[in-house]
């Protein structure tokens, strides 16, 4: 996966993420939410919430945030149900593209997410059109510091890890959907600082799109994921590094 580490992607993001943080809360906030309507909320019982909430702090979100959301959740404030929905196509070039959504308004989002598509030289398929292309992987990032890289697996082993990649500032850890909450907690209470953890869609293998595609395929994916309702985009396209 050399040239497709998930830090690097996430680094290239900061420079944007001041401005985005708002935006960024906003969508860690439905994820609480969703995850305190189907496991209730008190994270001591319910791993979602317990992601969820470590992603929240990850993101520096205020933990009054955090209490607003779980408290608009169990109903103690106004409340709204958000859907989970996952949208499937191709970008130019054939590039596959999965977009995860949390909405209240299926069809303002489908709306939303088709014209992205076809404004910018995609197509959005039908659900199963490239999911096959990936793997659903828990993916935990965690600061480098005096660990060595033994420490780092026999940690992520024992606690149920498959496989960890050694970056120059990070140790990416990567384990099954189900054993992730196992493995993120395990590395908490090693008193390690812990940068991302999230369940990725992970690509089986990534293609190079033709040059005359790459601005177009990048401003899909940009657009996309400026949509409120739209959590995540993954993409298996070999993108170059953009200029500073």
């Amino acid at each position: 996966m050399a040239g497709h580490s998930k830090w690097a992607n996430i680094k290239h993001k900061k420079s944007k993420a001041d401005a985005a943080r708002g935006n960024i809360f906003t969508k860690i906030g439905r994820e609480i939410s969703v995850a305190v309507k189907m496991g209730g909320p008190d994270p001591e019982t319910n791993s979602r919430l317990r992601d969820a909430i470590a992603k929240a702090k990850q993101n520096n979100m205020p933990n009054d945030n955090i209490n607003r959301s779980i408290k608009r959740a169990s109903g103690e404030l106004n409340s709204v149900n958000y859907e989970e929905m996952v949208y499937e196509g191709y970008a130019a070039g054939g590039v596959a593209v999965i977009v995860e959504a949390l909405t209240d308004n299926k069809n303002r989002t489908a709306g939303e997410v088709r014209h992205i598509f076809d404004k910018y030289g995609g197509s959005l398929g039908s659900s199963g059109c490239v999911s096959y292309l990936f793997n659903r992987k828990g993916v935990i990032i965690v600061e480098r510091g005096e660990m060595t890289e033994d420490d780092i697996m026999m940690i992520a082993l024992e606690a149920g890890a498959d496989d960890i990649e050694t970056e120059e500032e990070v140790f990416e850890i990567y384990s099954k959907p189900q054993d992730f909450s196992a493995v993120r907690e395990e590395f908490e209470k090693q008193g390690l600082n812990i940068l991302s953890s999230e369940i990725d869609y992970i690509p089986d293998m990534y293609i190079d799109p033709p040059e005359s595609n790459i601005d177009s395929i990048r401003k899909l994916l940009e657009k996309l994921e400026e949509i409120d309702d739209v959590q995540k985009v993954y993409h298996n396209a070999n993108l170059p590094e953009e200029d500073e």
